[in-house]
């Protein structure tokens, strides 16, 4: 239950397969405080493909039946959300920003930052795409590079290096627009996969060298950390539900039978798979007992999954990190569930591989043991970050404002308006 005083913090992943919440607060321990999530939900979603809202109506729906169960489990009302933006169409480039620095005395204050920041903007955004996020890299200060943080330090030329994340302008309004017609405030809109990476991965590993890899329903998507900084991301548009398609074709069964076979059955690494063992498609829903070799149906998955791992390699070879991350792969999502998938990532990516749980909090639900819910707790959590004035530089996890950047901001001016 929420208690009285502390404000709550609300993380919301509006995704193809299922809408998920969750809803955290600050807890005192050990002479200091921690944050602790309250509650956690999850509702099919409707409406919704590949990040994209396609039906307001339907999205509308399954938001506000997400919210309302949280709202339950938490004891308190959730007024406003963090939201996570996702789909391939996302594309980032980099940007610079110089200011001159303000004070007499040339000392660095954290407005000379922000300005810094918010002169990188000031780009030419590919045709109906807005800015989604700056992520702030690295500083330099008259002619000093590799700067984490200036902050206190003195000079005359500030410069930053960021990354600018761009979203389609009509993906922001439509998901933004879904969001209040549901009876939410937007706290501020991130892009998810550098929300799963904040609750899934220590600062440790960003600064060796790791990739997040999140595998959702339609898309699977990546973001590379070193040093500290974000150094590449992308978006590739395959994920757990071609999976569900290939085993429909491989079977010839309906779609309902090749999902209940892909989660009570499926592995991706058909080396694991006893050639003797079957599966009875009766027990996964279909009308009469049809047995099937599970080796076969784990070639299946194997075969999707390799393809999905190929993509994931190919990018990491554009970068030259190419089996040169010495933390490794992470996997979150719940496609990263199936059984295999770890040495199956292996000895694909000849990488080290492991499962990504959320870490550095505490919880009184189970669910964020879930993969599925790394993205929701990683949005509670950058959500905390930017309500306590803590900013990530050098981090680039975020350079959130607390508010919705313009675009978002029409959106709700204009609905307020019907309302009125």
């Amino acid at each position: 239950m929420a208690k009285k005083g502390k404000k709550l913090i609300a993380g919301l992943d509006i995704g193809s397969s299922f809408i998920r919440m969750a809803v955290g607060q600050l807890a005192a321990k050990d002479g200091g405080d921690e944050l602790q999530i309250l509650s956690a939900a999850e509702v099919p979603s409707e409406g919704v493909y590949k990040g994209s809202v396609k039906s307001i109506e339907d999205a509308v729906s399954s938001i506000s039946a997400c919210y309302e169960k949280v709202e339950q489990a938490t004891g308190a009302p959730v007024e406003s959300v963090f939201v996570g933006v996702s789909g391939p169409q996302i594309v980032y480039q980099d940007s610079k920003g110089v200011i001159a620095v303000s004070k007499a005395d040339n000392e660095i204050s954290s407005e000379d930052t922000e300005r810094a920041v918010e002169a990188a903007r000031t780009i030419a955004a590919p045709l109906n795409y807005d800015i989604l996020d700056v992520l702030p890299l690295s500083f330099s200060v008259d002619g000093q590079t590799g700067i984490k943080d200036p902050i206190g330090m003195t000079g005359m030329r500030l410069e930053v290096d960021t990354k600018i994340i761009l979203c389609p302008s009509i993906q922001i309004k439509n998901l933004t627009k879904a969001v209040y017609r549901s009876g939410l405030e937007i706290d501020g809109l991130v892009f998810s996969i550098l929300a799963s990476a904040e609750a899934v991965v220590s600062k440790r590993q960003k600064e060796i060298g790791v990739a997040v890899v999140n595998i959702g329903h339609s898309t699977t998507s990546m973001a590379v950390f070193e040093e500290d900084n974000i150094l590449h991301t992308v978006v590739i548009p395959e994920g757990s539900v071609h999976i569900t398609n290939d085993i429909a074709i491989g079977l010839r069964n309906p779609i309902e039978i090749a999902e209940e076979v892909k989660i009570k059955f499926g592995g991706c690494f058909s080396d694991m798979a006893n050639r003797k063992d079957e599966i009875d498609l009766y027990e996964a829903g279909a009308a009469e007992h049809e047995k099937v070799r599970s080796k076969y149906v784990s070639e299946i998955i194997e075969a999707r999954m390799e393809q999905i791992l190929q993509k994931i390699e190919n990018e990491l070879v554009s970068i030259q990190r190419a089996g040169r991350l010495p933390a490794g792969i992470v996997f979150t999502g719940a496609g990263a569930k199936l059984p295999g998938l770890m040495e199956l990532a292996k000895k694909q990516l000849r990488l080290p591989a492991m499962l990504g749980y959320p870490v550095n909090l505490i919880s009184i639900t189970d669910k964020v043991n879930d993969l599925g819910f790394s993205t929701a707790v990683g949005l509670v959590k950058m959500g905390f970050s930017e309500e306590s004035g803590d900013r990530i530089i050098g981090g680039g996890l975020k350079n959130l404002s607390g508010k919705v950047n313009k675009a978002s901001n029409t959106v709700k001016k204009w609905f307020d308006l019907l309302l009125s």
